[in-house]
């Protein structure tokens, strides 16, 4: 279910960044390349070596937290959830 909900939460958070006037494309890509490393750490069948997923997570909160909080919030959900299954 928590690995659901991380799902969710990328979704929202992209969702809610294209609907957000100022936000670059860079930020959008750097959160779907976030949704691509996050699916394959939860992937069983991939094998990750590296996992700087949940330092990038902190690093995008801080970005949202003076400019856009409701991504902030998003991202805050996102770092709990990713905590509760272990990354």
């Amino acid at each position: 279910m928590t690995e659901q909900r991380v799902k969710e939460l990328i979704s929202e958070l992209l969702a809610e960044l294209k609907q957000t006037e100022g936000v670059n494309e860079d930020m959008v890509s750097t959160v779907n390349r976030l949704e691509s490393d996050i699916n394959d750490l939860v992937n069983p069948e991939i094998d990750t070596q590296e996992n700087t997923v949940m330092d990038d997570v902190i690093a995008l909160e801080a970005i949202f937290t003076a400019n856009h909080p409701v991504a902030e919030k998003i991202i805050r959900e996102l770092i709990n959830s990713l905590s509760r299954i272990g990354i």
